[in-house]
């Protein structure tokens, strides 16, 4: 049977959880909920299983990620899907950057729905893959969550780092093996540093483990490098030069 008592208690821990996480954006993120609840089930981007759990499984164990970003990062969610970890991340700091990326039309549509919904100016939605975005797109810190196995997501997240920037996979129990099977595969990459880490330790009933990977001056690695300068070069190519002549004979620049 169910325990209505037991099911009601949890959902005024988890409220007053998510109050202190969001602050002013509580009620943001509960409207957030509700839309995954309703047109994230409906579009097939949450399970509708998952909707009696969405604030302690999904938005508050991606919104405690905000604990190991440092003010004014700009932070790339690769395989956003439902907009998880990006948006609760986005929510709970306004302070951050966010480009939520995602190759699939229908979910960068709900994203963008979701993003206007709630005015949220501190993220813009991209269309695209990650390994379409190296020399295009460079930020602080890469996040994702349910998205590949992560020798394979290093190798589209990482690319798209700055220097000294970090990647933080959302990983569950399979971290540790993950990270074992991947340190010679992140050593090519670039990673100088990684470890598993556990945070919202004092405000989740169970802590979110992430796996965080530490870039050194070349994430990515040589190929990614090559590929960004090379981007570079064609972007100083074809930046038109003040004077030059267009279209029609004008003259651009004016």
């Amino acid at each position: 049977m169910l325990d209505i008592a037991g099911f009601r208690a949890r959902q005024r821990e988890e409220l007053a959880a998510a109050r202190e996480v969001f602050g002013e954006r509580f009620d943001a993120a509960v409207r957030y909920t509700e839309l995954l609840a309703t047109a994230g089930v409906q579009r097939g981007l949450i399970g509708p299983r998952e909707v009696p759990r969405l604030w302690d499984r999904h938005v508050l164990n991606c919104a405690v990620l905000a604990e190991l970003l440092p003010a004014g990062t700009t932070l790339c969610d690769v395989g956003s899907g439902a907009g998880l970890p990006g948006i609760p991340v986005a929510l709970a700091r306004p302070d951050v950057s966010v480009t939520l990326l995602e190759p699939l039309l229908r979910r960068t549509t709900f994203l963008e729905e979701v993003v206007r919904e709630l005015a949220l100016e501190n993220v813009t939605v991209l269309r695209g893959r990650a390994e379409e975005m190296v020399g295009k797109l460079a930020v602080d810190v890469v996040t994702a969550r349910a998205v590949a196995p992560l020798d394979r997501l290093a190798g589209w997240g990482m690319p798209l780092l700055r220097p000294h920037g970090q990647m933080l996979a959302l990983k569950g129990d399979s971290a540790e093996q993950e990270l074992a099977d991947s340190r010679a595969g992140l050593t090519k990459l670039g990673a100088v540093e990684w470890s598993v880490i556990s945070v919202g330790e004092g405000t989740l009933e169970t802590s979110t483990r992430v796996v965080q990977v530490k870039a050194g001056e070349s994430p990515g690695g040589v190929k990614a490098a090559t590929r960004r300068a090379k981007a570079a070069r064609a972007g100083r190519t074809a930046a038109p030069r003040t004077g030059e002549r267009g279209r029609g004979g004008r003259r651009r620049g004016r």
